[in-house]
């Protein structure tokens, strides 16, 4: 036999494992791929169990989420809506306060009547700005002419007279006292006097 280098000795030995390699029976060869399968369903499986259970708490969080959007929602208007009545309520103390003042200011020019000085006409003047700041908060005084029906919603009657007249029975015969609307909300209401 002749000695061999060493390079065909490497060559040699490299031919022999790719035969062996070769030679190996085909249920070995699937044998190897058959686990590497099963791993790799294996591992399908797992992320499609994980894609739910994220799928799922995403879920979860969103509805949690909206509930909690929509619960704010309400306890902002909420909110807005009861400052709003407090400043209105606020409004309607002070105004309904400032009720006799205005009373009196209204007797006032009808005591002055029709005398035409510098102090009246002043007087006057006052009388009128005041009740227009009053107006633009929202107040408005109900004109009740006589002879109109009675309106309990808006009228109190405070005493009834006889009447000789058919036609002012059940009627307003006199008003003692203006009423007052605030924002079509009566805080007071018009002291009458009625027919009978």
């Amino acid at each position: 036999m002749t000695k061999m280098n060493s390079g065909e000795e490497k060559e040699h030995q490299e031919e022999i494992v790719s035969e062996n390699h070769q030679e190996m029976p085909k249920n070995e060869k699937e044998e190897e791929v058959r686990p590497q399968e099963a791993a790799t369903e294996e591992a399908t499986e797992q992320p499609t169990d994980q894609q739910s259970a994220v799928s799922e708490e995403l879920m979860e969080m969103k509805d949690k989420y909206l509930r909690l959007y929509s619960e704010f929602e309400n306890f902002r208007r909420r909110t807005s809506k009861e400052k709003l009545e407090m400043i209105n309520s606020a409004n309607e103390q002070v105004i309904k306060s400032l009720l006799p003042v205005l009373d009196d200011f209204d007797r006032a020019v009808k005591a002055v009547g029709d005398a035409s000085t510098e102090v009246t006409d002043g007087f006057i003047l006052i009388a009128n700005k005041f009740r227009k700041i009053l107006d633009q908060f929202g107040l408005k005084s109900m004109d009740i002419p006589s002879g109109s029906d009675f309106d309990a919603d808006y009228q109190e009657a405070i005493s009834q007279v006889p009447t000789q007249d058919e036609k002012l029975k059940g009627k307003v015969v006199d008003v003692v006292e203006k009423g007052y609307l605030l924002n079509d909300k009566v805080i007071r209401y018009a002291k009458v006097v009625v027919g009978n």
